[in-house]
């Protein structure tokens, strides 16, 4: 026993096979334990060897990957990675692969597949390591073997400045910001449908690519009563909608007078994510102080946490989502072990807890 990731990747591509199978057999925490062509060779696969995370092709002969999905989650649930076309028409299907039960997303584009992949190693070795320790119907997550150290993350400082915590006057409005990862999409879903139509203004980083965020957008908005879009430079922050910040971009709060608007920008990678939940806290921190609502929900990593401690300590109210009812405890718990959150509440509090703190 290794007590590596044991990792199977499924891809009708060779080449994906060969390219996935060397950028994550470089890392020392992860082992490929085998590859298939489609997933009849990976139902075998797995009866030979049963994997910690399968890497799943959404199109593929004989039968397409959420047909297998929802099959295997039936039969033998096993935390699964989808990876799809960088299209805007596969991101509808990757948010059913969501719903089905995978717990992460990578995408490629049509095009040099290879070379993409290549320079989104980091990335992809991050997710699949999130997708591990995720919990998939009452299946544990695999703890982490002990590595190196991985090189230094950049912060919030290559985006804006901290905040001086100056005292900043209290509105009629609050606005709330939302930051989560793995197991994010529908646990936000859960939350956001149970909000009334009046709800504050509500700001979320979600970590994921660009086109997909779009979809989730909308995927939303048809089932909330508040409004939901994807966020575009210089959109208000306005009662009862909520902006998703857009894949492939930082969002950031920024306010006129009484006003909250948000700013989308390019950037570096921050924390190894753009869009980035430790901008878009830090930037509430300076524009909001005591005027905001900070939550980190379920996610590996540390994007986050730093961020809710400076709101916090800029006056905002702060929860994080707790261990039983994350898919990964990684970002509530660095959020909770540098005293960030002020309290800790699972998933299903989180509404009506949000709307207690907006209402002050």
């Amino acid at each position: 026993m290794t007590g590596k990731i044991r990792v199977l990747i499924v891809d009708d591509s060779a080449s994906v096979r060969q390219t996935m199978a060397s950028i994550l057999g470089e890392d020392p925490a992860i082992e490929v334990i085998g590859t298939a062509a489609d997933p009849f060779s990976a139902a075998r696969r797995i009866q030979e060897t049963m994997p910690d995370v399968i890497t799943l092709d959404v199109e593929m002969p004989r039968m397409d990957g959420i047909t297998f999905l929802r099959k295997l989650m039936q039969q033998c649930p096993l935390p699964v990675v989808m990876c799809s076309s960088l299209t805007e028409e596969g991101s509808d299907t990757l948010l059913q692969a969501m719903e089905a039960g995978a717990v992460d997303v990578i995408l490629k584009p049509r095009f040099g597949v290879a070379d993409h992949l290549a320079e989104h190693h980091l990335q992809i070795r991050d997710v699949v390591k999130a997708a591990a320790r995720a919990r998939v119907r009452g299946r544990p997550g695999k703890p982490l073997p002990q590595v190196e150290a991985p090189a230094k993350k950049l912060t919030a400082d290559v985006m804006l400045p901290p905040p001086d915590n100056r005292p900043m006057s209290r509105t009629t409005e609050m606005v709330v910001c939302m930051g989560a990862s793995t197991g994010g999409t529908e646990a936000l879903r859960e939350v956001l449908e149970a909000l009334p139509a009046n709800s504050p203004g509500i700001v979320i980083v979600q970590h994921m690519p660009e086109h997909f965020t779009r979809a989730f957008a909308q995927r939303l908005d048809g089932l909330c009563e508040v409004d939901v879009k994807e966020a575009a430079d210089g959109d208000p922050v306005l009662r009862g909608q909520v902006l998703i910040a857009p894949g492939g971009k930082h969002t950031m709060l920024e306010r006129q007078g009484a006003r909250y608007y948000v700013s989308v920008r390019d950037g570096p990678l921050v924390s190894r994510h753009r869009p980035s939940v430790d901008v878009l806290f830090r930037s509430a921190a300076r524009a909001a102080g005591s005027n905001a609502v900070g939550i980190i929900m379920t996610g590996m990593g540390d994007d986050g946490a730093r961020g809710l401690l400076e709101m916090r300590q800029a006056g905002a109210r702060t929860f994080a989502q707790d261990e039983a009812t994350s898919v990964v405890f990684g970002m509530p718990k660095e959020a909770i072990a540098r005293e960030a959150a002020e309290r800790v509440i699972p998933l299903g509090h989180i509404a009506s807890e949000l709307l207690a703190a907006a209402a002050r």
